[in-house]
């Protein structure tokens, strides 16, 4: 695992000061002025948390939009390696909690999602995790079961690499499935529960896959 340099965490502690900056002044400008009475400091400080996550979001989302993540090796030192480990700082310190949170029902997981940069097709859902919303693209009529985890970028030792997940409509994730990075999984295809769908894998339109690693079952 590579080290996150000292300069991509003080550019995100800078953009993450923004934030806080303009999400605690959002909450004094929506909310200073209304009556709340002995509640006013429990409301201020939900409202300031709230907006504080929404700016973060819209933050890192124009970092991505600027800084785009591409799939491929991410050489040390470089400019991706940079981008990834700023927006990978956003991810650990910020949206895990979102992402890990079984507080949050499923419709809304639906929206963070969405907001987090995950490409979601209609009446598709996750009950799992999804740990790279910006490389994963999820056609219509999806579900992802519960506590299935689905991630795009691949650590072995020092070597760091990004592919995108590719799911198309109709396809049922099965509870506790893990897909690696750069899977393909066409229309109406099924994984089983508790499957490992290894990095680079095709699954084709219709098909059925289940196991330790996971093949096609008949």
């Amino acid at each position: 695992m590579r080290k996150i340099s000292l300069a991509q965490t003080l550019c995100f502690l800078a953009l993450l000061s923004i934030a806080c900056a303009l999400g605690i002044a959002s909450a004094a400008l929506l909310f200073g002025h209304l009556p709340f009475g002995d509640f006013r400091g429990v409301v201020m400080v939900v409202a300031g948390a709230a907006l504080i996550y929404a700016w973060a979001i819209a933050i890192n989302r124009a970092f991505l939009w600027i800084f785009p993540l591409r799939g491929g090796y991410i050489s040390p030192g470089s400019s991706e390696e940079f981008r990834y480990h700023v927006y990978l700082l956003f991810y650990l310190v910020l949206f895990q909690s979102l992402t890990r949170s079984l507080a949050i029902p499923v419709p809304l997981m639906r929206v963070v999602y969405l907001a987090l940069g995950a490409k979601l097709g209609k009446n598709s859902y996750s009950a799992g995790v999804i740990l790279d919303p910006p490389l994963t693209v999820v056609g219509d009529n999806c579900i992802i079961g519960h506590d299935a985890v689905l991630f795009c970028h691949a650590v072995e030792g020092a070597d760091l690499a990004l592919a995108p997940i590719t799911i198309g409509n109709n396809v049922t994730i099965g509870a506790k499935a893990v897909v690696q990075p750069g899977v393909i999984i066409e229309d109406d295809a099924i994984v089983a529960v508790n499957a490992v769908v290894k990095k680079g894998t095709h699954i084709r339109r219709g098909e059925r896959w289940g196991g330790i690693p996971a093949r096609p079952i008949h």
